[in-house]
């Protein structure tokens, strides 16, 4: 599945535009990753892409078809859009809370059969989480509650993931484990467009990355020739640098100025 917008613009007011003119691509099997500093309109843009906002100018397309001549289930059965925060206010159970993602297949008063028992439990296992199915979804961690919210997706019947800083809040451990769940289903052919303000993890997980400022997504491309001091300068108004470790991976570094004669204690 193919999800573009082209010339997309958007805004709250009619005076204030927050995404003037982006054109991106997200092919099948791709993890995008939507570099900016805060306030660029990322969260924003996910959710025109996502069909919950309309923009103001320009189109969102799946397949080639404009999104919002798509019925609303039509969408949903295609795409998901994972949140940053998702604080439920019932305990439900994992497997309670990935069965949501069912409600696009089933009809106004329709009740869940055993195929979509089964969706749900082979969502859940794919993550990797069939563990927790019967435990409370409040009383998981940040990183399992991130997994569970990636199978709903999945039992949404989504091949397409929009996801909201989804490890903004989690250790290192545990933003490798989400992030290589990403990497493995983008291997089965599923697609995702993530926003971060992590360009590590665009060099170790992504295949593109898209450098949202000035209200457009000027700079994108393949995240180890596009992912520069230079491009980070510009997104962040602050000094960066590339260091290369021995097996030949990249990381970046803020840049540190630090005094030649340094104090002895």
């Amino acid at each position: 599945m193919n999800l573009t917008t082209t010339e997309l613009a958007f805004a709250y007011t009619p005076e204030r535009e927050i995404l003037s003119c982006v054109s991106l691509s997200l092919e099948m099997g791709q993890v995008m990753f939507i570099l900016g500093a805060n306030g660029t309109g990322k969260t924003t843009l996910l959710e025109c892409m996502s069909g919950l906002r309309s923009p103001l100018r320009g189109s969102v397309t799946v397949d080639g078809r404009d999104m919002h001549q798509l019925a609303v289930r039509t969408r949903a059965q295609n795409i998901g859009l994972v949140p940053q925060m998702h604080e439920p206010v019932f305990e439900f159970t994992v497997a309670q809370a990935v069965l949501m993602g069912r409600a696009p297949h089933l009809g106004l008063f329709g009740r869940p059969s055993k195929q979509d028992h089964q969706v749900v439990g082979q969502a859940i296992e794919s993550v990797g989480i069939h563990h927790l199915a019967l435990r409370p979804y409040t009383k998981i961690s940040g990183g399992e509650r991130q997994l569970a919210l990636i199978a709903r997706g999945l039992a949404q019947g989504a091949r397409c993931l929009l996801m909201d800083e989804p490890v903004a809040h989690l250790d290192p451990h545990h933003q490798h484990d989400v992030l290589s769940v990403v990497r493995q289903l983008a291997d089965d052919g599923f697609s995702f467009a993530i926003t971060s303000h992590l360009p590590n993890h665009a060099l170790l997980y992504g295949d593109w990355v898209a450098f949202l400022t000035d209200r457009e997504a000027r700079v994108q491309g393949v995240p180890g020739t596009t992912i520069t001091e230079q491009s980070l300068r510009t997104a962040y108004s602050m000094e960066f640098e590339i260091v290369e470790g021995s097996s030949g991976s990249r990381a970046v570094l803020p840049r540190l100025h630090r005094k030649s004669n340094p104090t002895t204690w």
